[in-house]
């Protein structure tokens, strides 16, 4: 198998897994409970959140514990303010974009914000936005999971923290945390992180918050995360992502030029005559969204799978909607739209994947245009 879909989902890091693996053996305890083993549990909670920080290089914020990518950007959404005006952009994943129409439905106040035909968010229009409104709370993604467009989120949050330093912001930072060198700027509020991102487990996730910043919890119940996030913590799970994180940090340049010549052999060696570039030049090198026009781009996927090559056709979370909403926003038509294909990228690809996934792929699209017999 030849698997090209790892913005949807990594394969784990065997050696994150034996690291961690005594947590799921002998020292399995509840860190919440007094005796040796829970508290010895607790303080490897504590050594996992500050290996998160120090990858992030702040000490300007802390981390909770969470399960997943979404819940960390619900919890921010929801938990930060109760009430104003909440803007982001017609390119958020859908945990965010789905919870700002959960926020209309409750009567609040919210703004789309349109995109730059590369995906990124219009700050132009942003700013303006925030200037003219009496904004409270802003979510814009650090990289799109769709396009791969990076968005310079300290600029930005610096820029809107000199109209309203009051106003909280909020970046999804999945599809960047331990891929693109970065640092956490203190004027990011709040940072959302998933664990199977990076070559670590389902199951985790991580909210990153600005120290003295007051959020209320999204779960209740025995006070877990210092009263945050209620519910026994993965002691395995999180392991496993301290020391994937450490795996990626320890190697995160060189993994990016590795990464990123994956990428340019595709996007030199794809036929243009069947295939649209989306993805721009300066986004992530782990995201190359590409269009077989005319065709569906769910027909190419599957016609792939057949030679054992898996790609996605965007979001894993959208993936069962016709049309990319965040693609339609960058400006596309209908034809494009239909034949929309996500590659994505990780270290355990290979240059000869590539090779003969990029031939699997000018092949296939040939025989379903009726150009190859």
């Amino acid at each position: 198998m030849m698997y090209f879909d790892n913005a949807a989902t990594t394969c784990p890091s065997r050696s994150a897994l034996d690291k961690a693996q005594q947590f799921n053996n002998e020292k399995f305890f509840n860190p919440s409970t007094l005796y040796s083993g829970g508290l010895n549990c607790a303080r490897e909670i504590k050594s996992a959140k500050e290996t998160i920080l120090k990858c992030l290089g702040t000490s300007n914020h802390e981390v909770i514990f969470t399960s997943c990518g979404s819940e960390s950007d619900n919890m921010a959404i929801f938990c930060a303010r109760q009430r104003g005006v909440f803007v982001t952009d017609k390119g958020e994943h859908s945990a965010v974009y789905q919870s700002f129409l959960e926020l209309k439905n409750r009567g609040l106040q919210i703004e789309f914000i349109d995109l730059n035909p590369d995906g990124t968010v219009d700050e132009e229009k942003l700013y303006n936005y925030v200037k003219n409104s009496r904004v409270d709370f802003v979510s814009i993604a650090h990289v799109g999971n769709e396009t791969g467009a990076i968005n310079d989120i300290n600029k930005i949050a610096k820029k809107i923290k000199s109209i309203n330093k009051d106003i909280i912001f909020h970046s999804d930072g999945v599809q960047a945390f331990g891929k693109i060198p970065y640092r956490l700027s203190q004027d990011i509020d709040l940072y959302s992180i998933s664990a199977h991102k990076i070559n670590a487990l389902k199951g985790v996730g991580a909210l990153i918050k600005r120290k003295n910043l007051s959020i209320k919890p999204l779960i209740f119940g025995g006070g877990q995360e210092n009263g945050l996030r209620s519910g026994t913590e993965n002691v395995f799970g999180i392991k496993v992502f301290e020391f994937a994180a450490i795996e990626k940090y320890d190697n995160l340049q060189n993994n990016y030029e590795y990464v990123k010549s994956i990428k340019a052999y595709f996007e030199e060696n794809l036929d243009r005559a069947l295939f649209k570039i989306i993805s721009a030049p300066n986004s992530s090198p782990y995201i190359l969204t590409i269009s077989a026009v005319g065709l569906r781009g769910e027909v190419v996927m599957h016609s792939m799978e057949e030679f054992g090559l898996i790609v996605g056709n965007g979001s894993a979370c959208s993936s069962k909607n016709r049309f990319s909403r965040v693609i339609e926003a960058c400006g596309y038509k209908n034809d494009v739209l239909d034949g929309v294909i996500r590659i994505s990228f990780s270290t355990f690809n290979s240059i000869n994947e590539a090779k003969n996934a990029v031939e699997i792929l000018n092949n296939t699209v040939k025989k379903l245009k009726g150009i190859l017999g």
